[in-house]
Formats: structure tokens, C-alpha cells, sequence
């Protein structure tokens, strides 16, 4: 059997510098890593260096539900590897983000997510990542405009 995977493509509308970084910034994956419609920001932490660590705390329903990872390979602004740890995860399980810069504010994903534990957990994973990468444009392409959305 092969191992389950997901591969996912998105362009960002914003400068590649700044789709890299939101991954690596706590502020920002709290703005973004809600994989669900309607889910509130998740508790975020992030050491954004090669052997650092990132916690996600998503709540769903009335449970608390941790991601974590270290980030394995950081290639500023063209690459991102970082293991992925969650009850709906297995051992080894990656992710593996490419990051190319279509012209100065666009910015082409291509996304892989490896090892699930059945085609279930995959396929739930699949479009929870399509979410957050769709939430992650509309979020990134906010602040690469200038535009807060914070309360006054």
C-alpha cells in the first residue's frame, strides 16, 4: 500500500517574503489555521527556526485540540518542511511547503502533507488544509494591502 498523501496547489496575492514568514509567526497562524468555517482563532505559538517548535491550539466545539510540530528545514523564502503532531495524526507524519514567486505580489504554494493513519484522517486533513490556505489568502493579502483587521 502507499502512503497516504495530500497535494494541494494555491497562488497567494502577496510578496513571497510574506507568505514565508506567516508561517513561522504566531500572530499570523493565529489569523489563518482555522480549518474549519465559523472556528475561533486558535491559541498560537511558534519559535520560527529550524529545530524550533510551534504549537496550534484549535478549539472544536467545547475541545481543545493541539497541533504541534518542529520545523525541520526552513529555506527563507523557498521552502518550509515542519512535522505535523495531532490526535488525528500519525508518527512521521510532514508537512512540506514550496514556495514560488509568480511575479512581486503572487505567490504559488504547492503544499504536502504526508503519512495519515487511514484514508478518513486524509481526507479530513485535505480540506482543512485547502481551508486554511484559502483563509491564509484572504488573511496575508489583508495585511500585504495594509489593512487591519483589529478592532479600533
Amino acid at each position: 500500500m502507499t502512503e497516504l498523501s495530500i497535494s494541494l496547489n494555491k497562488t497567494i496575492n502577496a510578496p513571497i517574503e510574506k507568505v514565508f514568514d506567516a508561517w513561522l509567526d504566531a500572530k499570523t497562524l493565529s489569523k489563518f489555521m482555522t480549518p474549519m468555517p465559523g472556528m475561533p482563532e486558535p491559541k498560537t505559538e511558534a519559535d520560527g527556526r529550524e529545530g524550533g517548535r510551534f504549537m496550534i491550539l484549535m478549539m472544536v466545539d467545547d475541545q481543545e485540540v493541539p497541533h504541534k510540530g518542529e520545523y525541520l528545514e526552513i529555506k527563507r523564502p523557498n521552502k518550509l518542511v515542519f512535522t505535523w503532531e495531532s490526535p488525528f495524526s500519525t508518527a512521521g507524519s510532514t508537512v512540506t511547503i514550496n514556495f514560488t514567486a509568480v511575479d512581486a505580489n503572487r505567490t504559488a504554494l504547492d503544499f504536502t502533507h504526508v503519512k495519515f493513519p487511514d484514508e478518513e484522517s486524509r481526507n479530513n486533513h485535505e480540506g482543512g488544509w485547502a481551508a486554511i490556505l484559502a483563509k491564509l489568502n484572504e488573511v496575508i493579502t489583508t495585511l500585504a494591502q495594509g489593512i487591519h483587521t483589529e478592532p479600533a
